[in-house]
């Protein structure tokens, strides 16, 4: 028999729907799909955020010791960074950061648009936080796609369903969109070690062997295998009740280490965001992002 015979079949563990809140002009609305407060559960990652917002909003500022991975779900979203980078980002496009020891940028919805995007906090081990800072877009048309009866796979970062995304992470992470019609089914492999969550674009899915049943905005975390094989393949089982279902799949292995997440940093201990603070304030991070 094969060991896919025997992969770990994932569940649900825990789920709810993202509360939004309008925020002040030129910001308009925001959600924690993962709340920075129960990052121990989502390690590697650390929160997402799920913001529309007007330009202005995430003009020049800085960022040390994590990485982040911006999914545009609307509108148009310019990057700028003080190391001269400059693009724009459409519908379904990635973006990939790794702030390493200190960047410095900004994210502005282009013209008159109002973009929406999701950001997505990946954890850097301590050993890493110091990294040079680096930028990656991966574009829509980019990322390798796998058909299936009654849908299709879009990987953005990792090995899944037989293809690898293009996303260079740091810290190694997967990233899959799967779009499904009304009654497809899909079985979704990722490494049995790996926590994992799901959120869901659009629709309305049951997720696991359990079928736990989640909407649009519904967020899930997963069942995992902690001393599993790192090789070794895990299963998780999503079925489509809506003519057009489409979920983010998010996956990556824990660090383990206490992490501060405070203001713009993540750091291993409060005198490391304070250096942080200081090295910004005494222009360590360079000119400003314009």
């Amino acid at each position: 028999m094969t060991n896919e015979h025997f992969a770990f079949q994932r569940n649900v563990k825990d789920h709810w729907y993202v509360q939004y809140e309008e925020v002040g002009f030129p910001s308009i609305q925001k959600g924690w799909v993962l709340p920075v407060e129960r990052w121990k559960e989502f390690d590697p990652f650390v929160l997402m955020a799920e913001d529309w917002f007007k330009r202005g909003t995430f003009s020049d500022h800085p960022h040390r010791g994590f990485q982040t991975v911006t999914y545009v779900i609307d509108g148009r979203l310019e990057h700028i960074d003080n190391a001269g980078g400059r693009d724009i980002l459409e519908p379904g496009d990635v973006q990939y950061m790794n702030a390493g020891w200190a960047a410095r940028h900004a994210e502005e919805a282009v013209e008159n648009d109002i973009a929406h995007t999701l950001q997505l906090w990946l954890n850097l081990p301590k050993s890493q936080k110091n990294t040079e800072t680096t930028y990656q877009n991966i574009y829509q048309e980019d990322a390798p796609v796998v058909r299936f009866d009654g849908g299709f796979v879009r990987v953005f970062s990792g090995e899944v369903a037989g293809v690898k995304g293009p996303m260079d992470s740091v810290v190694p992470i997967t990233l899959s969109e799967i779009t499904l019609t009304e009654g497809a089914t899909f079985i979704h492999n990722i490494p049995e070690t790996h926590n994992a969550f799901i959120y869901v674009l659009s629709g309305d899915l049951d997720i696991g062997v359990e079928k736990v049943n989640l909407k649009k905005h519904g967020v899930a975390t997963l069942t995992y295998n902690e001393g599993g094989d790192t090789k070794r393949g895990s299963e998780l089982v999503l079925k489509s009740n809506h003519r057009r279902s489409k979920v983010l799949i998010y996956s990556g292995t824990p660090i383990k280490e206490e992490i501060v997440p405070y203001g713009p940093f993540v750091m291993n201990t409060m005198d490391e965001i304070r250096q942080a603070f200081r090295d910004f304030h005494n222009g360590k991070f360079g000119p400003p992002a314009v």
